[in-house]
């Protein structure tokens, strides 16, 4: 009957549609779970430049680990480096066979493929399983054998050609672990307190149940509106599910087929998840876009690194309330509008001229749906350098961007507390209010600062005037 080692990894917190998991049952004999406290997520120094993602990490794992108790079986929660533990554990515990689900990011396959030869080296086979996207990366292809480098072919060959499946059933019981386990050092589940961290009451619950209800919530509230609430600053009208499929307290199988039949707005919807799948094929197909911009002609770009700049932008101190209140949404609440971030972003690259990798590495450390791959993607989209990315000359202003998608000011009154007692026609023009405010002029002037990135943008790119 044999004897599988599931490895499960901040990425798959679920026992519903979990490939390895059902895998392992299908077969038969002994299971064992496991996760691995890797000190690259969790000591104490690295958990702290994360807080909001190892905050709903921590909650998740919590979950998953009574999840697993409750049918049956047990997490056996381990310390050390995943390359060292897991080829380990398999030779101690006697595992014929090692399944977890597949990272699509270059540290994760780096680490699998270490894992893979030591595992290999010991005659036990290493199954790593689909579940993190929709589609195997790479397998949506155009006609010679590239990826589409603009989404909305992509979007299109996608709908064609692939049938996303029905999601896996959660398992009704599994068997406990085998009572022959030689003895290792196991360890509760890290509380934030041990890491130096604080609990944000703002940052989303973890785990599966919470993921489930706020899936739930949404395909029977906020569903419908969803074309047009979605880019709407002030309003509840995205699906808060960004931090579920970063972490699989969802899979996004679950997610895609949750929505069906609910006509434009699921295919609206149903875009955005496509958007993930884009940004997960590519990385997959060049993982150096983590450190490059997928156009070669910005390589050399001449961003600026002016830190002073920079403390303005990411303290919410521009003087602009819309990029302010994004800036302070993300330290406060570890999550951020997709508009908020697209004006934030457009600001910090064309605006300030800043290094767009600053920005990017500031809302990895800070969101809670901090995600390698779609935050490269949004970032390289905003700067003007990415695949299928907005024209390098078109500059969001942040004036007519908040008066359109926060025409009353509430998101900003929230998150600018001291603006919160201007009439909305001044809110995203404060110094047009004719009042002293404890809030900054602007750092830029905005006619200006387009100008400049112009200029600047053109003389690089020889582009035409």
């Amino acid at each position: 009957m044999g004897r599988a080692l599931i490895w499960f990894r901040g990425k798959d917190l679920r026992v519903t549609d979990h490939a390895p998991l059902a895998a392992a049952l299908d077969a038969g004999g002994d299971l064992i779970c496991l996760f691995v406290l890797d000190p690259h997520f969790f000591a104490p120094a690295r958990a702290r430049g994360l807080p909001h993602r190892v905050q709903f990490l921590l909650e998740s794992l919590r979950s998953l680990e009574a999840n697993l108790t409750r049918l049956g079986s047990k997490l056996f929660i381990v310390p050390g480096r995943s390359v060292e533990v897991v080829p380990r554990l398999a030779t101690l515990w006697k595992a014929d066979r090692v399944l977890a689900s597949r990272w699509s990011e270059p540290v994760g396959v780096a680490r699998d493929l270490r894992i893979a030869g030591a595992l290999g080296r010991q005659g036990v086979p290493f199954e790593l399983h689909e579940g993190e996207t929709l589609a195997p990366p790479g397998t949506v292809r155009t006609g010679d054998g590239r990826l589409h480098a603009v989404f909305t072919p992509f979007a299109r060959a996608f709908e064609q050609r692939v049938l996303v499946e029905t999601p896996l059933p959660a398992p009704k019981r599994l068997p406990p672990p085998p009572t022959d386990l030689a003895r290792v050092e196991t360890v509760p589940a890290p509380s934030l307190e041990s890491l130096g961290l604080r609990r944000n009451p703002e940052v989303l619950e973890g785990g599966e149940r919470a993921a489930r209800a706020r899936l739930k919530r949404f395909v029977d509230e906020a569903l419908g509106g969803y074309s047009i609430s979605r880019d709407r600053l002030d309003q509840d009208g995205t699906s808060r599910l960004s931090q579920d499929l970063k972490f699989g307290t969802l899979s996004i199988r679950t997610v895609w087929n949750a929505v069906r039949g609910h006509g434009e707005a699921a295919r609206r919807f149903r875009g955005e998840l496509l958007w993930r799948e884009f940004a997960y094929h590519w990385l997959r197909e060049r993982p150096d876009l983590l450190e490059k911009p997928f156009r070669s002609e910005f390589e050399a770009f001449p961003w600026s690194r002016d830190e002073a700049l920079f403390a303005a932008w990411k303290e919410g101190r521009t003087g602009y309330p819309a990029v302010d209140a994004a800036a302070r949404q993300l330290r406060e609440t570890g999550f951020v509008h997709n508009r908020a971030r697209m004006i934030a972003a457009s600001f910090l690259a064309k605006h300030l001229a800043l290094d767009f990798r600053m920005g990017e590495a500031h809302y990895l450390a800070w969101l809670t749906d901090g995600d390698w791959a779609i935050n490269d993607l949004g970032w390289q989209w905003s700067a003007g350098c990415g695949c299928d990315a907005q024209p390098w000359f078109r500059v969001f202003n942040p004036i007519l961007q908040g008066q359109k998608f926060d025409p009353d000011g509430a998101y900003v009154k929230r998150f600018v507390p001291e603006l919160a007692s201007l009439d909305a026609r001044w809110i995203h023009e404060p110094w047009k209010a004719g009042r002293r405010l404890d809030y900054p002029a602007p750092i830029v002037d905005h006619a200006a600062a387009r100008a400049r990135f112009l200029q600047l943008a053109k003389a690089h790119l020889k582009a035409p005037a």
